[in-house]
C-alpha cells in the first residue's frame, strides 16, 4: 500500500503510568526496536506545511514515509527502501521515489534540499482488540526518554470513544501529546 489514512490518539504518559498498562493489559513481554530517522530542509519546509518525511527501520526492512495533515488524521505515502537507500539517505544522499517525491513535488519541497536532522529510537509492544490497535511505546532521542500510548482505529468517533474509555479506566489524565518528530524537535532547543 501506498498511501493511507491515519487515525490515531495518542497521550504521553508518565513511567508509572506506562508500567501501569504494561502490567495490566496483554502486551508482549518483549517489545519491538524500530528506529525512525527524521528529515527536513534548512528553512524547515516540511514543518511549516505540518507534515514529517521520516525512514522507520523495523525488522530489517525500511519505509520512507512522508506524513501529512489530512481531514481526520494524517495521509502517510509510503516508498520501501533497501537498506544501502536508506544509508544513501541518511548520508546526505537523497535518492528519489515515485511514491514521496512526488508528493513532495506537489509540496513544493526539492527533494534535494533534504538533510538528515537525526533518529529516534522506540521499544514498541502492540496488540489488537475489537479493531483497534493498542500501542505502548517508549521512545529515546537527544538524551530524553519517554513514554506514549497510541490507539489506532478506523473510525474517528469509535476510535476516540475506546481511547477516552482506556484512559478513564486507568485514571490517565489526557494530555497535549505532540508526534515523535514534534517532541524530538522540541528535545533539540
Amino acid at each position: 500500500m501506498t498511501q493511507e489514512i491515519e487515525i490515531e490518539f495518542k497521550n504521553l504518559l508518565t513511567k508509572e503510568e506506562y508500567n501501569i498498562l504494561l502490567n495490566k493489559l496483554p502486551f508482549p513481554e518483549q517489545g519491538k526496536k524500530q528506529i525512525n530517522y527524521y528529515f527536513e530542509t534548512e528553512s524547515l519546509d516540511l514543518r511549516s506545511r505540518r507534515c514529517a518525511l521520516r525512514i522507520r527501520e523495523k525488522d530489517g526492512t525500511y519505509f520512507l514515509t512522508l506524513k501529512e495533515p489530512f481531514k481526520t488524521g494524517l495521509l502517510e505515502t509510503h516508498d520501501i527502501l533497501t537498506k544501502n537507500e536508506a544509508f544513501h539517505w541518511i548520508s546526505g544522499k537523497m535518492i528519489s521515489k515515485p511514491n514521496t517525491s512526488n508528493r513532495l513535488k506537489l509540496l513544493n519541497i526539492n527533494l534535494f534540499d533534504l538533510q538528515y536532522i537525526g533518529s529516534l529510537t522506540t521499544i514498541r509492544r502492540e496488540y489488537n482488540h475489537n479493531g483497534f490497535i493498542i500501542v505502548l511505546d517508549k521512545s529515546m532521542y537527544n538524551g530524553h526518554t519517554d513514554y506514549e500510548l497510541e490507539i489506532e482505529a478506523s473510525s474517528y468517533i469509535e476510535g476516540e470513544k475506546y481511547f477516552l474509555a482506556l484512559l478513564h479506566k486507568y485514571q490517565i489524565k489526557q494530555k497535549t501529546t505532540p508526534n515523535k518528530i514534534e517532541r524530538f524537535f522540541n528535545s533539540k532547543r
